[in-house]
């Protein structure tokens, strides 16, 4: 199991794309030309077997405005650097800025000599290179910086050019695609110091806005737009390869789909194009694996959340994941692993969204089906409370299986409100209480059978064989059901013939006074010591338990609504906060706080959630009830790297949940990962 990692920002730029106004405060067609033998070079170059998939995910932090076509380049360890760009009003900004992976924090440190978009830029030599750009006509003036103060015209490329993009090899900066305002400029320009340029070759296409990046000693375009010919001011198609060694460039292979303003990285040895704006992109389906923005309704238009892999040995872009925003025109830049994308264009509205990407072999591999997932390989089921109904969605978030469905058995318990479900038995059944209709139920999977009860449907009480709110019911691996009877302010552990085994609390006495009493559990998770870790909202208490109702420990904890605890390590816990904002938050014994999650404004905030677990992929996933989705979060970066169900819109279409309440995941071997030790 991944646990966090460290974020690596030491890393030398690989790629800069090319596009513009940052104001922070502090706080189409195919080209028909044919397809050349790739070059002895890349031939030579052995690819992985199996590319990794990307890991993807928007900030919890943006751009304090919206911006595209800007420079971005990595500052000191922890930082960005923004140069220029272009504002929603269609003015070139000069400021520059530096920003904070961490948290988003930025302060302006200088300016350009004049203000610039669609420029393209390198860090080389402890300095930033910006070349040309747009001003708003095009120039071809050469900027350096150095860290604060106002940028210097340091020298002039042999002719105006905007909307090019450069990549570094070695210590030399090369510079390709763009054109002077009017015509194509084809030739891929090579500096070492930003004031002598040597051509290098010319591309076969000349394009606007490609998507550049440099392995091995090649260059790579990925697409862009075409301005001359029958295709002028569409997007293309072509990848183009250039051999600065051999002053070569060719034609060698076709994108998917053509694309245009895309950005491109590599990533520990792996190239990644991303977004872009496409003639062939789908609008796409709210909820389904996107995060909306405030006053974009989910709808992209043209602009892609395509996440491609190149595989240079074999010429092809494999689908390896999506943005989270569909951008294009964005400016990207390497740290370490982590690519980091800043603003762009959605639709052809500017935004200030940033998202990170990075290769993941845990979110599976590129080309295969769900690349991308954070739980690639596995099903996830999903109690969906509001809708009455359990969902199992296989990693491309295809729903695979639903109950109740036409086809699978009556149900004569009324399936209703299941606020948990848990695969069993290796994963021939599953487990389900159902909070307001006072039952626990075992369906055989995927039948639908009915093979086990617990309660009176719809009628609560103490009595034997009566619950009240039942609440994570659980299998263990002696036959026993455990479940938080919230409103009886006890712990049943329930026999197979039903008959109670053990009860921890007192019917009906709902304080928190262990163990005689305990304010109303919603949570009793298996631990593999045999145990049981309970959650009590009132007075926000977590305890172990054995299951004849022993305490072994106790804490209280600074939160609002303490909900459904995991054990991590030996003194480590995890919980979710169920409050608005929500959190997700990691602790020990001793009530300290070692982890936190909480966002309070933006994409990212958690409306009421219920349960947060460790996937193996290393991120945490939540149910975030009253905004109606599924959410993965990375724990390093804070981002949203998944999202199921369109926020705080409830509905039963595809990409739609309401209140979502449970969820597991089943591995192919029947294993379910984040209980390991239940039955």
């Amino acid at each position: 199991m991944r646990r966090r990692r460290a974020v690596v920002t030491t890393g030398a730029v690989v790629v800069v794309a090319v596009v513009g106004w940052f104001a922070i405060l502090p706080h189409g067609g195919t080209s028909t030309h044919g397809t050349a033998p790739l070059p002895a070079r890349a031939r030579a170059a052995v690819a992985p077997p199996v590319l990794d998939a990307a890991e993807s995910g928007l900030l919890p932090w943006h751009l304090a405005a919206p911006l595209s076509r800007e420079v971005v380049v990595p500052g000191s360890p922890g930082q960005l650097v923004v140069l220029g760009g272009l504002t929603p009003a269609g003015t070139s900004a000069s400021g520059v800025y530096v920003v904070r992976t961490a948290t988003g924090t930025a302060r302006q440190i200088g300016a350009l000599s004049a203000p610039l978009h669609d420029a393209a830029g390198v860090s080389s030599g402890g300095r930033t290179l910006v070349f040309g750009g747009g001003s708003p006509v095009t120039v071809g003036t050469v900027q350096a910086f150095s860290g604060a103060g106002t940028a210097r015209v340091t020298g002039s490329l042999p002719a105006p050019r905007s909307d090019a993009a450069a990549v570094t090899i070695g210590g030399t900066a090369y510079v390709v695609g763009g054109y002077d305002g009017s015509r194509p400029d084809a030739r891929v320009l090579a500096t070492t110091d930003g004031r002598t340029f040597t051509t290098v070759t010319a591309l076969p296409v000349p394009v606007r806005y490609p998507a550049v990046a440099a392995l091995d000693g090649m260059i790579y375009a990925f697409g862009g737009q075409a301005i001359t010919g029958p295709d002028a001011g569409a997007a293309v198609n072509v990848i183009q390869a250039v051999d600065p060694a051999r002053h070569t460039a060719a034609v060698i292979g076709r994108l998917p789909e053509p694309l245009a303003g895309a950005a491109a990285v590599t990533l520990d040895g792996e190239v990644f194009v991303a977004g872009g704006d496409s003639p062939a992109a789908r609008r796409p389906t709210p909820g389904l694996g996107a995060t909306q923005l405030p006053g974009q309704s989910g709808a992209a238009g043209s602009t892609g959340s395509a996440i491609w892999a190149f595989n240079p040995a074999t010429r092809r872009l494999l689908p390896a994941g999506r943005l989270q925003v569909p951008v294009s025109h964005a400016a990207v830049t390497v740290t370490g692993s982590t690519a980091w994308i800043v603003g762009g264009e959605s639709g052809g509205t500017v935004v200030s969204a940033v998202q990170m990407l990075r290769p993941d072999r845990a979110f599976g591999t590129a080309g295969a089906p769900g690349a991308g997932s954070p739980y690639f390989g596995a099903k996830l089921l999903i109690a969906d409370r509001g809708n009455n109904r359990l969902l199992l969605m296989d990693a491309a978030m295809h729903v695979v299986w639903r109950y109740p469905a036409p086809g699978l058995p009556r149900d004569p318990l009324r399936f209703y409100f299941p606020d948990d479900a848990f695969f069993i038995d290796h994963g021939t059944a599953i487990i389900s209480n159902q909070e307001q209709n006072e039952t626990i139920i075992k369906l055989a999977y995927p039948s639908g059978k009915i093979i086990w009860s617990f309660g009176h449907p719809g009628r609560s009480g103490t009595a034997p064989g009566y619950l009240n709110e039942p609440d994570d019911a659980y299998l263990l691996k002696d036959g026993q059901v455990t479940v938080a009877d919230a409103q009886n302010c006890r712990v049943l552990v329930i026999n197979p013939n039903r008959t109670v085994a053990h009860q921890i609390g007192t019917d009906g006495v709902c304080v928190h006074h262990p163990p005689a009493s305990m304010g109303s559990p919603n949570g009793d998770t298996p631990l593999a010591d045999g145990n049981l870790l309970v959650s009590e909202i009132n007075g926000s208490w977590v305890s172990e338990y054995t299951p004849a109702g022993k305490l072994a420990w106790t804490v209280q904890l600074p939160i609002s609504y303490p909900s459904d605890p995991q054990q991590l390590a030996p003194d480590r816990y995890l919980i979710a906060d169920y409050a608005s904002p929500g959190q997700i938050l990691e602790f020990n014994r001793q009530g300290s706080i070692l982890y936190r999650y909480r966002d309070a404004s933006g994409p990212g905030t958690l409306n009421h959630p219920s349960l947060a677990e460790l996937l193996p992929s290393g991120v945490f996933m939540a149910n975030d009830d009253y905004n109606d989705r599924m959410i993965a979060i990375d724990p390093v970066t804070g981002a949203l790297v998944w999202q199921y169900g369109t926020t705080g819109k409830p509905g039963t279409a595809p990409g739609e949940l309401n209140t979502p309440d449970g969820f597991d995941l089943l591995l192919p071997d029947g294993s379910t990962p984040t209980h390991l030790v239940t039955g």
